[in-house]
């Protein structure tokens, strides 16, 4: 095992949890030809409402298993302000200082909300997380269950050694037929923009390298 180096947030609540859940977890690990531990990637997407964890496997990322979304708040779009009751969209990172064993809402990670781009196009907003419990005022919210089996993947990622977690939040799927679909859509110039990390993904099944350069974001 290569321990994670710096400490995180733990608490009996969380302990007992990832106990609990390691042994079915490591069962659909070995089902699925997946190493123990092995770093972790997140998908979500606001419809159809769905989360997706990925495991690294080699050089790429296998898709793991698909968690339905309980319920989100706002509308299709970017969180721009403070109080907007928007869910986010674009590129994150969690690290494991922003997991939150201790949450009202059963357990959380932070999504790292406002990033580079947000604080670039001057958004506001704070707090804005994947946890438990199926309420939001801009979060994703997840069953209890659900947020077990995903906060428990994050941890041991952390735990094996993975820095941070990327986390690819999108309106939908950003085929070519969807962003014309949406096209007259307010957001449709920043889905355009974001959809070349999304296709990036699709092709290599490994997470671009995000930037931002001139308040845009940038991909390799």
């Amino acid at each position: 095992m290569n321990a994670f180096s710096q400490p995180f947030p733990v608490s009996e609540r969380s302990r007992e949890v990832t106990i609990r859940m390691t042994e079915p977890l490591k069962s659909e690990f070995v089902t699925s030809g997946l190493e123990w531990g092995s770093p972790v990637f997140i998908r979500i997407f606001k419809e159809p409402k769905r989360l997706e964890i990925w495991i690294k496997n080699g050089k790429r990322f296998a898709l793991f298993k698909t968690y339905p979304i309980c319920h989100f708040s706002g509308q299709l779009g970017p969180k721009t302000k403070e109080g907007d009751l928007q869910a986010p969209e674009g590129f994150y990172e969690v690290t494991p200082a922003q997991m939150n064993p201790n949450s009202d809402y059963h357990l959380s990670f932070n999504l790292g909300y406002p990033n580079a781009f947000d604080r670039a196009q001057n958004y506001t907003g704070s707090y804005l997380m994947v946890h438990g419990k199926c309420v939001s005022i801009g979060c994703y919210a997840m069953t209890d269950v659900y947020i077990e089996e995903i906060y428990t993947l994050v941890q041991t990622a952390f735990e094996y050694g993975q820095k941070t977690v990327a986390v690819h939040a999108f309106p939908f799927e950003l085929t070519s037929q969807n962003l014309a679909n949406y096209d007259a859509h307010p957001s449709a110039d920043f889905w355009k923009t974001i959809s070349e990390g999304y296709s990036l993904f699709e092709k290599n099944a490994f997470p671009p390298r995000v930037n931002v350069k001139r308040k845009k974001y940038v991909f390799k």
